[in-house]
């Protein structure tokens, strides 16, 4: 990525050959020219929220700013960067969106997320340590920003304006007002599930925090996965692989209670919602939370049964790496005769890839919307 500054090497994480989306986009470029026109550098203490891959933070690690994300793999991408340009990681702070929010902040700058639900949360939780001199700049492409998007930032900072557009992107402008009366954090958020979800689950208690998907209401692809579980006799070590909010690892918990069940997303929101929805219920068993990416770190042959519903998209682009990713995580860390079970929309094709991968793909249940799949591992 080109910069004022000169010219920075990024990458995702974790890097793949075959993987040709770039670490940075038009509006991240467009917001550090903007910094750089400013009469003024980012001086004080600078935050950089929703840094998608360290572009920001990397290009502006002079000024030693401040990262917030609610992703473990854009964190790893930014420790990689910040490395890769040699700056040492203890030169820019690296926060979650469930660690406390800084006590004083002199530069906000915003990478409008996809989620309009995380956006007004971490807002909310930045907005006291915001001051009336505080230097706010928010930057997205102009499909990612509407005027509930500006609506957000006036009603929680203060008065906003937006720039004109360079390359499909924008820039927002917000002035902080103190004197602004904000609303009360609505997230998380917990709701009931519906009686026709059926077994165990019905009228039970799920818990979002906010930008988990589906976080109002009960998706209907996890509804039509939750009717078709297999049953875990035998399946003592069970995996929530893209947890969620872990409506799923919860169903099997309540089901067999002797089941271990690891919950894992690479989401800090997400594993924070599975873990409230798990201890909401009052599950006897043994559960594990785990941010991370997919099953790294699981031991080979170490598990009976991996349940998920992996995403194609990350942040706007369409994409299967994350799938394929997940598929081959599972197959190494499932035994032998341990299953993986996948529900996906049908015209994603996903069982071509598990044939592929595992030899074999059964169809479980199908309408015209999803289908869930059961791929064994043989050998």
């Amino acid at each position: 990525m080109t910069t004022p500054w000169g010219e920075v090497a990024l990458s995702r994480f974790p890097e793949d050959p075959r993987e040709t989306l770039r670490a940075w986009d038009a509006a991240d470029a467009y917001l550090l020219r903007h910094l750089a026109a400013r009469d003024v550098p980012p001086a004080g203490s600078v935050v950089v929220l929703g840094d998608r891959w360290g572009a920001l933070v990397t290009a502006l690690a002079a000024h030693r700013p401040t990262q917030i994300t609610d992703s473990w793999l854009g964190q790893e991408a930014t420790r990689a960067n910040l490395a890769r340009a040699g700056v040492e990681t203890g030169a820019v702070g690296l926060l979650t969106t469930q660690d406390p929010a800084p006590e004083r902040i002199d530069v906000l700058l915003v990478r409008v997320p996809k989620s309009l639900a995380l956006l007004e949360d971490q807002l909310l939780r930045l907005a006291p340590a915001v001051h009336a001199d505080t230097l706010v700049v928010g930057a997205g492409m102009v499909k990612e920003i509407h005027t509930s998007t500006l609506r957000l930032f006036e009603r929680i900072i203060g008065p906003t304006r937006t720039s004109l557009a360079e390359q499909k992107a924008r820039l927002i402008f917000c002035a902080p007002d103190p004197s602004l009366k904000r609303p009360r954090n609505p997230w998380p958020h917990a709701y009931d599930l519906p009686d026709d979800v059926g077994g165990a689950l019905a009228g039970r208690p799920v818990v979002n925090h906010a930008g988990v998907f589906c976080a109002e209401r009960l998706d209907i692809g996890t509804r039509f996965f939750l009717r078709h579980l297999p049953r875990t006799t035998d399946r003592r070590r069970v995996v929530d692989l893209g947890c969620g909010n872990g409506i799923v690892g919860t169903a099997v918990a309540l089901a067999d209670p002797a089941a271990e069940v690891l919950f894992t997303d690479e989401s800090f929101q997400a594993v924070a919602s599975a873990e409230a929805t798990y201890k909401a219920n009052g599950v006897p068993g043994h559960a594990e939370f785990r941010v991370g990416d997919g099953l790294a770190g699981v031991a080979d042959g170490s598990v009976d049964l991996v349940l998920t519903n992996p995403p194609f998209h990350s942040h706007q682009a369409t994409t299967d790496a994350t799938a394929w990713r997940m598929f081959t995580g599972a197959r190494r860390a499932l035994r032998p005769g341990g299953e993986l079970w996948v529900v996906g929309n049908r015209h994603l094709g996903y069982h071509v890839k598990l044939k592929r991968l595992f030899g074999a793909c059964e169809t479980v249940a199908g309408d015209r919307k999803f289908v869930v799949l059961k791929a064994v591992r043989s050998r």
